[in-house]
């Protein structure tokens, strides 16, 4: 767990990420800790950068300036994990966190996670599955873009809620969530809901944003998998899987 005084440092691949989801992106960080180092990469002397100008000065973001070299070799990619492995070695930094849908990113993310510190991920749905299972928290930027004529993240997100069936269907979700709870759960079956976020982050790069749910237990109570209970006594949400027998 981060403290709200976390240092964030946000590395931005420009060619990689739409300059639509920046703001989502700040806003999910400020959550953890204050994006006190913040640089977008690219070649800003091309014309499909130019809608990035606005953004870099709105949220304060620097732009680091990396000219293609060659037409084989990403030089930004390059640029971004020398400096994030300088970083990693110079600055009292408490979490990494990467916007790019680029596999080329997974070994960079695996040495920072390897340091104990948290990597947070940001990319389209298509970014190739080894870069996300790499960071501590993997969430699509789809989930967090603004639409035109919408005020707001919250709204944007509540029309990509998945539904109740999509979320039963989804396998991996369903397994994840009850091999949670049947990891941190009591003799009654019981586990804490608190216990049950801590172990399914220490095991996977999931994030309930990517199903629409800005909280665990949002989505855990569509689903209707799990018993729920506030357990006066110690003050917590507890969860039991429906299939359990006492």
């Amino acid at each position: 767990m981060l403290e709200k005084q976390a240092h964030i440092a946000l590395f931005i691949d420009s060619d990689n990420i739409s300059y639509n989801a920046i703001e989502g992106i700040i806003n999910e960080l400020s959550k953890y800790g204050t994006v006190s180092i913040r640089q977008a990469y690219g070649n800003w002397s091309k014309d499909n950068l130019k809608n990035w100008q606005p953004k870099l000065l709105e949220f304060a973001i620097r732009p680091v300036q990396q000219f293609d070299y060659t037409k084989s070799k990403n030089a930004t990619d390059i640029l971004m994990t020398i400096d994030t492995i300088d970083l990693l070695h110079t600055k009292n930094i408490d979490a990494f966190a990467f916007a790019t849908s680029d596999s080329d990113f997974t070994p960079v993310a695996m040495r920072v996670a390897a340091e104990g510190i948290k990597v947070f991920g940001f990319g389209e749905k298509k970014t190739p599955k080894p870069f996300m299972a790499a960071c501590s928290e993997f969430i699509f930027t789809e989930q967090l873009m603004k639409t035109e004529g919408e005020k707001d993240i919250v709204k944007s997100n509540n029309k990509q809620k998945k539904s109740q069936k999509i979320l039963r269907q989804d396998t991996w979700l369903v397994n994840l969530l009850r091999n949670a709870v049947e990891q941190t759960m009591d003799e009654d079956g019981w586990a804490s809901l608190s216990d049950v976020g801590i172990y399914i982050s220490n095991n996977s790069s999931f994030s309930p944003i990517n199903f629409g749910y800005k909280k665990l237990s949002n989505l855990i109570k569509e689903t209707d998998l799990f018993d729920i209970r506030t357990n006066d006594w110690r003050h917590q949400i507890e969860i039991r899987d429906k299939r359990f027998e006492g």
